[in-house]
Order: structure tokens, then sequence, then C-alpha cells
């Protein structure tokens, strides 16, 4: 039975779907909606508006425009979907080892916690909180730069709790010490708590909560009583902990009920849009911890068209003149040749001096014969 053809559509004759306009809806800002949609954080989006890349309805957006639905927002050409009615965040737990960092662009190609994320439409993560390379553990991703930024801004004090085990142990008076304050290079820090764990050795566990998170300091807390620190691992971001079920290099997303939960406990608004209708395949999903995988990242082309290596092939130059080459032995450097793959045969070289034979250069006896039979003819 032939196959029928599929019957094409004129792009041209496809209506557009009419947006409903309320008349009396209020501006929205546009910064605000951008920060929404996940391209940045508000103060971000305040600086990529002055650059003169966004455009409304075809002019240049300036800093504090307010836009309705009807109008056309664009980012260097591209049109934005901007969420006027506000979508549920999506919050992602990751069990963070050491050795990553956590940046999106590292110039020495280092591995970064953004290489594992999986890729979200229409948004991008942003990892709420620093650790360094050497720092394991707790580590949360948003796609809303509200709630990021209400979880790192210093004003609104959120704990954050380390488990740290250190080389020694601390006496009273370095505890209280700790925890009335002690001065660094940029200013005074703290532990509000600092509790001890117990240890093996000379090796003690503490607990110790912060509520900042200034750059490396709870490391250069101990360094300055000259205790350095072995390991240090996050547990606590404020209402989150980090699931013992969750190991290392390990993610878990949070139901849509626990993301609403952390909005009302940031105070920030709530969407009214009923949530979206989950397949059977999400909801069988849900909860799950799941091992990321590696992004891999293209293969690169040179102007030939060929994939350029990252390594030359070894230089096989100073192997022994008399050292034969098996069939199926491979040689460092080189590919293997299998044994029932014949190699070609070379061409034979094409002479450029060919001299065309001539009578003369015929021996005597065939001279003469030839004559012979000339003769018998006539």
């Amino acid at each position: 039975m032939a196959r029928p053809f599929k019957q094409q559509r004129d792009p041209r004759a496809a209506s557009t779907r009419p947006v409903a306009i309320d008349p009396d809806a209020p501006t929205q800002r546009l910064h605000k909606l951008l920060a929404l949609s996940g391209l940045g954080s508000r103060r971000e989006m305040e600086t990529l508006i002055a650059s003169g890349r966004i455009t409304i309805n075809g002019e240049v957006a300036i800093v504090g425009a307010g836009v309705l639905p009807s109008d056309i927002v664009r980012l260097d050409s591209r049109p934005l979907r901007l969420p006027f009615e506000a979508e549920l965040p999506k919050v992602l737990i990751y069990h963070k080892p050491e050795g990553e960092i956590v940046t999106q662009d590292d110039p020495e190609k280092r591995a970064t916690v953004f290489d594992k994320l999986p890729h979200i439409k229409g948004a991008r993560w942003v990892a709420i909180g620093r650790l360094d390379m050497n720092t394991s553990g707790l580590l949360i991703f948003t796609t809303s730069g509200e709630l990021a930024n209400y979880f790192m801004h210093p004003r609104y004090e959120v704990e954050r709790e380390y488990a740290v085990r250190i080389f020694g142990e601390l006496t009273e008076e370095q505890l209280l010490q700790l925890t009335q304050g002690i001065e660094l290079e940029d200013g005074p820090a703290s532990f509000d708590v600092i509790h001890p764990l117990g240890g093996e050795g000379s090796n003690h566990w503490y607990k110790v909560v912060l509520r900042e998170g200034r750059n490396r300091e709870v490391r250069r807390l101990f360094e300055s009583l000259q205790l350095p620190v072995s390991r240090l691992m996050r547990v606590r971001f404020g209402p989150i902990n980090l699931p013992p079920r969750v190991k290392r290099g390990q993610m878990l997303e949070l139901e849509p009920k626990e993301v609403i939960g952390l909005l009302e406990w940031a105070g920030l608004e709530v969407p009214r849009a009923p949530l979206r209708q989950r397949t059977a395949r999400e909801i069988e999903s849900a909860s799950k911890v799941f091992t990321p995988k590696e992004r891999k990242e293209p293969a690169r082309r040179s102007s030939a068209g060929r994939t350029a290596l990252a390594e030359p092939a070894a230089d096989n130059s100073s192997a022994p003149k008399n050292a034969r080459r098996r069939v199926g032995e491979h040689i460092p450097g080189s590919r293997p040749t299998p044994a029932s793959k014949p190699t070609s045969k070379p061409r034979k070289p094409v002479a450029t001096n060919r001299r065309v034979r001539q009578t003369s250069d015929l021996n005597e006896p065939a001279q003469q014969k030839r004559s012979d039979k000339t003769r018998g003819r006539g």
C-alpha cells in the first residue's frame, strides 16, 4: 500500500491566536518579569535594560519601564516570553562533592556544578550561595531569582549550618572566643552556635551555625586560632536540610508543595494559577534521588572539516631501524591495523624519460632474418 503524502500547511495562511487583554490591567515592571523568566536577578536585569539590548514594540526600553501582555519585548531582536502570570519555580538539591567549583564559566576548564544540571526550557538555574572547591555538602539551585536573592542577601540573615572537622580540639576559651567574635581581614566574624560532635584521635568534629556567607569565612575563623580545617560540609541552608539519602554527586528536585512552602517562608508571592497537571511518569519520578550525567561538549572541527585531536600522535622516530611491525601488532601512537585487512599495493612510478625502441636496437640476426623474408616476397 502506497504511503499517503503528508499535507503541507501554508505558513502564510496560519492565523495567530488573539491575546485576551484586560483594558484595566495594570502594567508590570519589565525588570521584574525578566527576572521571573530566569534571565538573572532584578539588579542584573536593570543593567541589561540600561545597555540598550531590550526593546519594547521596536523602541529601546528604559529602566523602570512597564509592559502589558500585548507588548512585544525582544532581547537582541529575539522575542521573549514574559511570565505575566507567575509560574511555580523549580528547586533542586545537590550534594556537591569536593573538586567542583560553583561557576558557569571557568577559564581553566575545571569541573563545575553547572555541567551536570538538567536542561530546562525557557529558564535557567541560579545557584543559591557558593561553596569553594574543597567544601562539600548542600547546594541549592532554583529558577527563581527572587527566591535566590532572599537566601543570599545579608539583610535577611538566613542561617547556614556546617559540619567541620579540625586537626586538634577547641578549649573552653577558644569556644567562647569564636562565639564572641574574631577580627578578620574583612571585619569581625563569629559563629552563632558552635557545638562539639566528638571525634577520634587528633581529629574532632564541630557543628557551627552562622548568618552570613563571606568567602571562606568558616575556614578563616578556625585558622585564626591555628587550627586548620581538614574537612568542611554544609548540611543546612535556611529551612532546607541535606537529606541523608542524597549521597555525594546526587540530586533531588523538591515537590511543588515544598516549593510553595519555601515561597511562603520567604514572603514571596505564590502563583495563583493552578498547578500544571503532571504526567504519570513525572509523578512516579518525583522525590527520587538521581545521579546527573555530565554534559558532553561537541567536538570541535578544523577548517578542513576533520575533528581536531586533543593531543598529537606520538613520535616513533626513536624506534630502532631493525624493528619490524608484525601483522596485528599495535605500535603506541598509531592506529592498530587488523590482520584481515589487506594493505594497498604501492603504485609504480611513472617514467618520464621513456625511449622509443628503434630498429637499430635489434640484434644483427633478427635484422638478417627480416631482410630474407622481404627478398622472398619480391
